[in-house]
């Protein structure tokens, strides 16, 4: 298996796609979670870029036993020794989720480092920019995970007998229903690749950015960005409104009928719009 050799602790990583095709660096949600969960809907842009991606310290294949506390800025840090061991650049990034505010606290801290910086990014339902939109994330999806809807779905899988029948398919059905208030309609929970977030590491990295408020930072960042956000997301619109009214050259696209799993919701409308702007901003990537 592939690890990295220059980190901290080793990090596992794997890519997919054509050798020689440009690289665009996948980072996953959590945090504490793991790479594969993105797999197999994300691969739909390994036809024309070669994708790499990582399992972030302390979840999935880069788990670690050392019990120190795993910050935002540890993640930083091991982002920037990733990115110069495997030469991505000129950097592209694709974040999802809590990946979309890893690529932004990274992006804040490279700064003017040129060796460092990324050169463009795509923000796909990134984590909320403010300590308040977080909050209000928070309440939304404890709401909509007690819904009737959800309640009776949760209750016809306790009925069925698949837990004696099939004990991998009601492990699997029991995860898609643990994330169904992520979507738009908890029906489209279905076919989900499950994953594990490690507790301890999402803790202390939510704990490391205390009452935090990306907005101010962000007028340094100056690379082109689009940010795709579900209207449905139980992550307020407001915070991706707010990061593209912060980022200079960002551009802001709302899928209409899609939570925050875009890419098994609205994977046409979301693939759509990637590609369109990795192709009006492949110059960057060679200037």
């Amino acid at each position: 298996m592939p690890y990295t050799t220059s980190t901290a602790v080793p990090l596992y990583f794997t890519s997919d796609g054509p050798a020689g095709a440009p690289r665009l660096l996948v980072l996953h949600g959590g945090p504490g979670a793991q790479h594969d969960y993105l797999l197999p809907q994300m691969l739909e842009l390994a036809d024309k870029y070669e994708l790499v991606f990582y399992d972030q310290r302390g979840g999935g294949q880069s788990r670690t036993n050392d019990p120190s506390p795993i910050t935002w800025r540890t993640h930083v840090e091991d982002m920037a020794v990733l990115v110069r061991e495997l030469s991505l650049q000129p950097l592209s990034i694709i974040g999802y989720s809590w990946g979309g505010l890893l690529a932004l606290l990274y992006a804040i801290s490279a700064g003017e480092d040129a060796a460092l910086r990324p050169t463009r990014m795509v923000l796909i339902d990134p984590a909320p920019i403010t300590r308040e939109h977080r909050d209000a994330f928070d309440a939304e999806l404890a709401r909509r995970q007690s819904s009737p809807r959800i309640r009776h779905l949760r209750d016809e899988l306790a009925a069925s007998g698949l837990r004696e029948r099939d004990p991998e398919g009601y492990r699997r059905r029991a995860f898609e229903l643990s994330v169904a208030g992520y979507f738009a309609h908890p029906d489209r929970a279905r076919d989900l690749t499950p994953f594990r977030v490690i507790g301890r590491v999402q803790a202390s990295v939510w704990a490391s950015l205390g009452d935090f408020d990306l907005r101010s930072a962000l007028a340094g960042v100056r690379c082109p960005t689009l940010i795709v956000h579900g209207r449905q997301d139980p992550i307020p619109l407001a915070s991706s409104e707010a990061l593209a009214r912060s980022l200079p050259e960002a551009r802001l696209v709302v899928l209409d009928d899609s939570g925050h799993v875009p890419y098994v919701e609205a994977p046409r409308m979301l693939f759509a719009a990637i590609r369109r702007f990795l192709d009006d901003t492949a110059s960057v990537t060679t200037a």
